[in-house]
């Protein structure tokens, strides 16, 4: 076997790619490996059809600000993702600057982030969620209305055809964002393969064994049907719905008690000219009663090749592939003696998500373009089409009280020695990649982090601190940013 590489990336989306970039400005003579098993990059769940691209800074997503019994609303999920996002921002930022994003317009546009609900309940929840957020610093510029007439200019599709006696409400910040994680994906690695990463496409990996210091890699080419064999020092599993398999393979111990739920997502789609230049936004709604955070609905502008769309959605359905591109048989392949029973008991204790993804696959064509019509009213069905999005594999574990849970989100799972790590779970990790990452790199190579927080710092600015503890910062870093990208700058307040 030839020498070992520093770093082998497995998948080609957009979280090895955000890894690697890192690892490049930091240390630049280590030798990158990058294994995908598609023909391309970015063709899972980075690719822009395959998610809404919401730049998630929790701006609109309703989910991310929870009603307590006690009716107020807690919004520190939400501010946490923001702080989040606004740390992706600033290495995107910092990467345009350094001329390897040469057009940031290719990847990040401004789109208003919106939240629209109907019903007196609603209504006043929305009410109470922006007086929580009006005067925090991460969300400067937001806006709230209960006037028909001006949300009708915000978002014409939402008006024409809704009864004048329905309660509504609207928020708006204009400074929200689509992103295509597509095109920063390949963006990122055509700029590591520039500095010398080796980029090995139709690269299946198909087994993970340390040996000594190192991890042996072995997989086929999907092209001749060959096998390969890599040696790497340190490997980090990006591979979506895969990493579960991949990392119960490896025989990592902080692996067992996983697994994984399967869910496959619709949407509506438009390419029609009179539709979609009648509406510039992202709107999200409130999940229906007894729905899944999941399943909140929302009404987007998606900026992808320089065309404008429009998708809703998301509408849930059930497939046991863990990959769009998978297999009937990934879902059962992952049960192991050590999962089976956090499995079972998850399932057990989510039977109304299992109802929910059961009415959603029984739900007819008609059905869904219904639901479709309480956001736009005036839709027509023939305008819209219906596209199969990208495969989301969610976490099931055990909480710190032992309970089988499904969790929402992300999750880095390591080695204890550092040498290997994955990344499981979903949204709203694309937008949220960079802390994601920075995270992985702390634990796994802490020997080096403190080396490494200058150029880090000089990167993300904010690092180590946080911008909502500093009004100033937080106007000066969005602003900034802002300018960099080429978007549009929050108000101030």
């Amino acid at each position: 076997m030839p020498e070992p590489v520093d770093v082998a990336l497995i998948g080609g989306g957009i979280m090895s790619a955000t890894l690697g970039a890192l690892i490049s400005e930091l240390e630049p003579d280590w030798s990158i490996t990058i294994l995908e098993g598609l023909g391309d990059v970015a063709l899972e769940s980075s690719n822009a059809w395959n998610n809404a691209g919401t730049g998630h800074a929790a701006l609109c997503e309703l989910n991310y600000s929870p009603e307590r019994p006690d009716g107020t609303v807690d919004v520190s999920k939400a501010i946490d993702i923001n702080e989040q996002f606004q740390v992706s921002r600033q290495f995107w930022s910092f990467l345009v600057e350094q001329g390897v994003i040469p057009e940031p317009e290719r990847f990040i546009n401004s789109v208003p982030h919106l939240s629209f609900v109907w019903g007196e309940d609603n209504v006043a929840y929305l009410r109470k969620r922006f007086e929580a957020l009006k005067d925090h610093p991460l969300f400067a510029g937001l806006e709230y209305t209960e006037d028909a007439r001006t949300i009708r200019e915000w978002a014409p599709l939402l008006i024409p055809g809704r009864a004048k006696s329905q309660p509504i409400a609207a928020t708006r910040i204009t400074s929200g964002t689509d992103v295509d994680f597509g095109a920063l994906t390949r963006d990122l690695i055509d700029h590591l393969v520039a500095r010398g990463a080796d980029l090995r496409l139709s690269h299946r990996v198909t087994g993970l064994k340390k040996k000594g210091d190192v991890w042996r890699i072995r997989g086929r080419r999907e092209v001749g049907l060959t096998a390969f064999e890599l040696n790497a020092r340190f490997v980090f599993v990006g591979a979506g719905g895969g990493a579960l398999t991949l990392l119960q393979r490896s025989g990592i111990r902080e692996i067992r008690g996983y697994g994984g739920f399967p869910i496959s997502g619709q949407f509506l789609r438009t390419d029609e000219p009179s539709v979609v230049e009648r509406h510039h936004g992202k709107v999200y709604g409130k999940a229906s009663v007894g729905a899944p955070p999941m399943s909140v609905p929302h009404l987007d502008t998606r900026v992808v090749d320089g065309s404008k769309s429009l998708l809703f959605g998301p509408y849930a359905g059930f497939t046991p592939k863990f990959l769009k591109t998978g297999t009937w048989w990934d879902l059962f392949g992952s049960i192991r003696w050590h999962n089976l029973g956090t499995m079972v008991g998850a399932g057990l204790r989510n039977l109304g998500l299992v109802k929910y993804l059961v009415g959603e696959l029984l739900a007819s064509r008609a059905a869904k373009h219904r639901v479709l019509q309480e956001f736009a009213p005036t839709a027509k069905r023939g305008d819209w089409r219906l596209i199969t999005a990208g495969q989301r594999v969610q976490i099931m574990k055990r909480d710190a009280n032992g309970t089988p849970v499904i969790q929402l989100g992300t999750e880095v799972v390591a080695a204890g020695d550092g040498s290997i790590a994955g990344l499981l779970g979903a949204s709203p990790g694309a937008s949220t990649a960079v802390p994601i990452m920075l995270g992985l790199l702390e634990r796994c190579f802490p020997e080096r982090f403190a080396g490494w927080r200058p150029g880090l710092q000089s990167m993300i600015p904010s690092l180590g601190s946080k911008l909502s503890d500093d009004e100033k910062a937080a106007a000066r870093t969005l602003t900034s940013t802002a300018a960099k990208l080429e978007l549009t700058a929050p108000t101030p307040q």
